[in-house]
């Protein structure tokens, strides 16, 4: 009996002790729950620094790439290059209306240019003409198929070429660098030809390219003489190549509205070419020669044979205006004459003494025409050769 109750004691304190130490437990969990939250909250903020929570240290760490990047825009709008840099245009003002225009600028006021620039980029152009086709003499149209190379030491502002004398029918772009563009061109131009030697006359080609976009206070073309040349084989048909030349100049336009002072930079690419000599010889300056020789055969027709005689120059005359007819078809009308119109004018001044003399026999008396049949005879023959050397040399 005792030992039953000794054990329904022993059972009893170990079930307090139990209770107490669980209690004990409980509490030591409540006064480390603090610690626990504040550990857990540390990663959840640097998860919402991470999705781009606004906290302090983010905060901080975001301004320095902001500033980096402001300055890297400022240089870049110092060199010109900077694509999102603003354009000169959006620059300039106008306080009372009107054209917009720089009104602190140094050199230029115009609202295309750029205020306060700096140095212009030196830009090396090089052409490599490979091609010119279809050159009509009449209209001084041609195709031409060549290489553009443009180099410069620093980078260049946006360029817009553009081609005063033509338009581009194909552009391939080879290289686009900031400081190096390559590309191969065809388009079709137009140089005005100059025919005051025709047929032995000397035409110059040009390729004209400047840029749209820039004056010369951003950009300046400068001639890459090694770089200014004829591919390898080229050739144009009916033609021999004279000199290749290539320079650069401001060109400035006519003012198309107020405070119109930019300049822009111009390159001209040049090709002179001569016709072959030969060619124009037989074409033009033979069949004069052979009209006017045998219109001069009828000064040995005899006197009494009037009737051939008279004959034997209005062929001539006739066939001279037909030539000359065929020969300006294949040129444009000018204001001036050419050689080739020269020398017609003396096959007609030619004609026109052989018929002369012709006439006088009919105007003379009958006893008279002998003497006249004998001078005109030698005076004829020797003005017409005199009149043909004028008109060959003139």
């Amino acid at each position: 009996m005792i030992l039953n109750a000794a054990s329904l004691v022993v059972a009893l304190l170990a079930a307090i002790w139990i209770l107490v130490a669980r209690r004990d437990d409980d509490a030591s969990l409540a006064f480390a729950a603090p610690a626990a939250h504040a550990a857990a909250a540390r990663p959840a903020a640097s998860a919402a620094a991470d999705a781009g929570a606004p906290t302090a240290e983010k905060t901080e760490k975001a301004d320095k790439p902001a500033a980096a990047k402001d300055k890297e825009k400022e240089k870049d709008e110092k060199k010109g290059g900077g694509s999102e840099s603003p354009e000169p245009i959006d620059l300039a003002i106008a306080p009372d209306g009107g054209v917009p225009f720089h009104p602190g600028a140094t050199h230029f006021k115009s609202p295309f240019a750029k205020p306060n620039a700096g140095p212009a980029v030196k830009v090396k152009v090089g052409l490599l003409l490979n091609t010119v086709d279809g050159y009509d003499i009449k209209t001084g149209t041609f195709t031409a198929d060549f290489f553009l190379s443009l180099t410069s030491s620093e980078p260049m502002p946006p360029i817009n070429l553009v081609f005063p004398n033509g338009s581009l029918d194909k552009k391939e772009d080879i290289a686009d660098k900031p400081t190096f563009k390559l590309y191969r061109l065809n388009g079709s131009f137009k140089s005005p030809a100059d025919l005051r030697k025709y047929p032995f006359d000397s035409q110059e080609i040009k390729v004209i390219l400047e840029d749209d976009a820039s004056g010369i206070d951003q950009l300046d073309f400068v001639v890459d003489k090694e770089r200014t040349q004829l591919a390898r084989g080229f050739r144009s048909v009916g033609w021999q190549v004279g000199y290749v030349d290539a320079r650069s100049q401001s060109q400035s336009y006519p003012d198309r509205f107020e405070n119109d002072d930019l300049f822009y930079s111009r390159y001209t690419f040049t090709v002179g070419m001569d016709r072959f000599a030969t060619s124009a010889a037989f074409k033009v300056f033979v069949p004069a020669f052979v009209i006017v020789i045998i219109s001069l055969l009828g000064m040995w027709v005899p006197a009494d044979e009037m009737e051939v005689r008279s004959n034997s120059g209005a062929p001539m005359l006739a066939g001279a205006v037909l030539f000359h007819f065929a020969l300006m078809q294949e040129l444009p009308a000018t204001s001036y004459l050419t050689r080739a119109d020269k020398l017609m004018l003396g096959v007609y001044v030619s004609l026109a003494l052989g018929m002369l003399s012709t006439w006088c026999m009919f105007l003379v008396k009958e006893e008279n025409v002998p003497v006249v049949f004998r001078v005109a005879r030698v005076a004829v023959p020797v003005l017409s050769a005199i009149t043909m050397a004028l008109a060959c040399l003139a």
